[in-house]
């Protein structure tokens, strides 16, 4: 059984972010898509909450999880809670997005506990540039890839955020670091979420340069149809896709995703706030697993292209 929404899209994918903490202060963090507020007024999810959302939304089909933050390295149980999820029955795929400055240490005991895929947000492999985005180390994040691509990772992706003026004369030295470190680099459109107005008008550029670029170097070029058509460059010797979320049609015609923000709420579209579903309070009132199944067909049904034609 696979759920779908009114527009027909399949429901395959499930971001839970298990935590709002994080040890950098990116000034382009989105967030996904939650409210802002302050750490100490969180309500965190426990790690045995998490575990028993994963194994309703498996149990409906959702086959794809994803762990995101805030850093979900920050939380000291990371490694149990893999393991713990890892073991829930026809889970196909396991992976996070983190942004790699606490990687290095955890990454064998990840992987070794199933963990399957890892998204490591890196910006710019300069110093510089890296601590005015994110007031962190970019050798810190450097390590991280290194000890994913080690640990058996596979694949390990890149995620750079393009940003006009910023880093976006940075490309093609991102795509020889991912060469040559055996990743593949995602190139992603800043979305207009948890930034200012100005921010967002300062730092826009769309992608659309690259991909002419890209389409010309490639070998091949394939279109992930239930990853919101996003386009795959192969290039000798490396992968490039590219995320252009803003204001496309096609991007949103082709979601498949639903998330689960830090502090229980399902959340059917990374744009929007209005049309939350609170799984944590009925799960912590006792609710069956039943019930908390309807919560999930509930927030499916609320699931909408944000951009249409």
């Amino acid at each position: 059984m696979v759920l779908k929404d009114s527009c027909g899209r399949p429901l395959l994918n499930l971001r839970i972010a298990i935590t709002k903490k994080c040890n950098l202060r990116c000034s382009y963090c989105h967030g996904e898509g939650e409210v802002k507020r302050s750490e100490s007024s969180e309500t965190e999810m426990t790690g045995e909450e998490i575990v028993r959302i994963a194994k309703v939304a498996v149990g409906l089909g959702i086959s794809r999880l994803k762990l995101t933050g805030g850093e979900p390295l920050t939380r000291s149980d990371v490694v149990e809670l893999i393991k713990k999820i890892s073991l829930i029955p026809h889970l196909s795929d396991l992976s996070m997005t983190t942004n790699g400055t606490l990687l290095a240490p955890l990454a064998k005991d990840l992987h070794t506990n199933g963990l399957r895929r890892v998204n490591i947000n890196l910006p710019t492999l300069n110093g510089d540039v890296y601590h005015k985005l994110t007031e962190g180390n970019v050798n810190n994040a450097l390590e991280g890839v290194k000890a994913a691509v080690e640990a058996g990772f596979c694949p390990v992706k890149v995620n750079m955020l393009v940003l006009k003026g910023v880093n976006d004369c940075a490309v093609p030295e991102m795509i020889e670091f991912a060469r040559e470190t055996g990743t593949i680099l995602q190139l992603i459109e800043l979305e207009p979420i948890n930034v200012s107005a100005a921010y967002y008008s300062a730092n826009h550029k769309p992608l659309d340069e690259y991909e002419t670029l890209l389409k010309q170097e490639a070998v091949e070029v394939e279109t992930r149809q239930y990853m919101q058509n996003r386009r795959i460059y192969r290039l000798p010797d490396v992968k490039v896709e590219t995320i252009c979320p803003t204001e496309n049609t096609d991007f949103c015609l082709h979601c498949t995703r639903l998330r689960v923000t830090s502090d229980g709420k399902l959340k059917p579209c990374l744009m929007r706030n209005d049309n939350l579903i609170d799984i944590l309070t009925p799960l912590r009132n006792g609710a069956s697993d039943e019930q908390l199944m309807e919560l999930f067909e509930l927030a499916n049904q609320k699931r909408q292209p944000y951009n249409k034609n």
